[in-house]
């Protein structure tokens, strides 16, 4: 039997990259999942990949709390309730300095990041508050959520990820005497789309190979973020709220660090764009 046998998990964002990676991880462990994504024709392929019955999927935008109120009915629907909901929906802007910056780039990743965890919180909030009094809410970190770190040239995407770890830790100390578990999951650096564009602003084409080196040293595949997230899905998050896990702690860090000699030295690093 699975880790989350039985449950269902809704995760939007799911069709690419790190929601992608966590949706077939909940389903090898037994969940039946619900996938989105703001383009329909996403939704339609990433169900091809998963057995008949362990998914369900839907177009959402989650900047709409109308769309994100009728995912939860939808999800219910299909599947009869929900047990985890995860906001994993997240872009960020051109690599570029403040100045250079389109101020409509810049309020798209906000709305889209902090706006749409706000919906997805609140919408799966007072889903649990009323059916589900043991519901699981997982809200992702990101860079610029740890003390100290810093995100030049991505203001818009660190700044949201800070908000949306500060945000988090509210909510969970609002419902801290309830038995709902409200957690935060930082995914670490992984190859995706967003931090491998196919066309490079020109800052970005200056710092490449910077930006490369620290991509070879850190970056690890989603399924090191997926493993944590459905550890925080499980019965283990039972009772407990506030929780923060990291796919790139201290510890995982330093080895990455360490290791990344040798990996290179035996043409070992992982490349790919998930």
């Amino acid at each position: 039997m699975g880790k989350l046998e039985g449950t269902v998990a809704v995760i939007t964002g799911s069709t690419k990259g790190i929601g992608r990676a966590i949706a077939h991880a909940f389903v090898r462990e037994g969940a039946r999942v619900v996938v989105t994504s703001s383009s329909e024709a996403n939704v339609q392929s990433a169900l091809e990949e998963f057995p008949p019955g362990t998914a369900f999927g839907r177009r959402c935008d989650v900047t709409s709390q109308d769309e994100v109120e009728a995912l939860i009915g939808a999800a219910v629907e299909r599947f009869g309730r929900i047990d985890c909901f995860i906001n994993n929906a997240g872009v960020s802007d051109p690599f570029c300095s403040l100045a250079e910056s389109d101020p409509e780039l810049w309020g798209r990743v906000v709305d889209t990041n902090l706006k749409g965890t706000y919906n997805g919180s609140r919408a799966a909030i007072r889903y649990f508050l009323r059916h589900n009094p043991k519901g699981k809410l997982i809200n992702m970190a990101g860079s610029g959520t740890d003390p100290g770190s810093n995100t030049p040239f991505i203001s818009a995407y660190g700044s949201t990820k800070a908000a949306i770890a500060r945000f988090t830790r509210a909510v969970a100390a609002e419902y801290r005497d309830s038995s709902l578990s409200v957690m935060l999951l930082h995914p670490g650096l992984v190859r995706t789309a967003m931090v491998s564009p196919l066309d490079p602003t020109p800052e970005l084409r200056r710092q490449l190979r910077t930006f490369n080196t620290i991509l070879d040293i850190f970056a690890q595949p989603p399924s090191v973020a997926a493993r944590l997230a459905v550890r925080m899905a499980s019965r283990w998050s039972d009772g407990r709220t506030g929780i923060y896990l990291s796919a790139l702690g201290g510890l995982r860090k330093k080895r990455l660090l360490l290791s990344f000699p040798f990996r290179k030295i035996l043409n070992r690093i992982d490349r790919r764009t998930y």
